[in-house]
């Protein structure tokens, strides 16, 4: 009989209409008698605690079973050890299911891919101590998620639509200075600075298009500074990825990045970290992710 299947499930993912979907879920994942276990905590930290001692006992996988911020959650328990990550993406976004070709809207689907079990080895990046899978932000788009996280209404991605309006009324660009795998400091006044280890962020966005997550490198999007208007006209093309032409923007790729700037907030995979100044390095072959193709074995990732 093939090992347990331990499903962390965030009960308030769009706003607790997901959870009619748990039970055909589990369904799906026991078939063939395989041993499935459910962890809801009572908040974020303890469901931390209890995914770490879940993986502790060497489960076949710890399955996210919620959006974005439930994946960087469970990316914290899993990363560095040989248990993989399933993803069953019940959010809003989940940019961090598509990213490794996992139906976005469809969570049996996604399912019966866990069930599956083929087995990606690919990277992962810190902050600190903090584990991150996909995009790191910071600037405009981490100042939206402030204001955004602040307000009660509207709701879903209405909610972000209206921050990015009212941030865009005051925003102005911001003084960066970013170090590059130990370089020279450069400094460079911009709107934001992105960094990828996958290529999407909220609910669609390719701000990093060339980002892979088994390259062993992060790619760090620099938006130098625009008007008003002609950085809503350059807006629509991340939703398609053609962003990268535009003069205002730079792309580097780098193993580390250290990241200052004054008053801005760094997110990570949508759920927020720390202020700047912070450094974020990339670990190639840190983390085990179920996903559709061909199966490599936990440990086969790059040096």
């Amino acid at each position: 009989m093939a090992g347990e299947l331990v499903v962390l499930v965030n009960p308030a993912a769009r706003g607790g209409r997901s959870l009619r979907l748990l039970d055909p879920v589990v369904r799906r994942l026991k078939e063939g008698g395989r041993p499935v276990s459910v962890i809801v905590g009572t908040s974020a930290q303890d469901a931390l605690e209890r995914a770490c001692t879940a993986v502790a006992e060497g489960p076949e996988a710890l399955v996210a079973f919620g959006g974005d911020g439930l994946v960087h959650l469970a990316v914290q328990a899993v990363a560095g050890t040989d248990v993989p990550l399933g993803i069953i993406p019940a959010g809003t976004g989940n940019d961090l299911a598509g990213a490794f070709g996992i139906p976005r809207k469809d969570p049996l689907a996604a399912a019966a891919i866990v069930a599956g079990g083929a087995v990606r080895t690919v990277d992962a990046g810190t902050i600190g101590e903090e584990w991150f899978a996909g995009v790191v932000a910071c600037g405009f788009d981490s100042k939206v998620n402030e204001r955004a996280n602040g307000m009660t209404r509207p709701a879903g991605m209405a909610k972000y639509l209206l921050a990015t309006l009212q941030e865009l009324r005051s925003f102005a660009p911001i003084p960066f200075r970013l170090t590059v795998d130990g370089g020279e400091p450069f400094e460079q006044e911009a709107m934001m600075v992105a960094v990828g280890n996958t290529h999407s962020y909220g609910a669609g966005m390719r701000v990093c298009p060339g980002a892979e997550p088994d390259d062993g490198l992060l790619d760090v999007l620099i938006v130098g500074p625009l008007p008003t208007g002609a950085f809503l006209r350059a807006f629509p093309r991340v939703y398609r990825g053609t962003h990268l032409g535009h003069p205002a923007i730079t792309l580097r790729r780098a193993r580390t990045v250290t990241i200052e700037a004054p008053d801005v907030v760094a997110y990570a995979d949508g759920e927020r970290v720390a202020a700047l100044p912070l450094t974020c390095a990339i670990h190639p072959g840190a983390l085990h992710v179920i996903a559709p193709g061909r199966s490599s074995p936990p440990g086969s990732g790059h040096a």
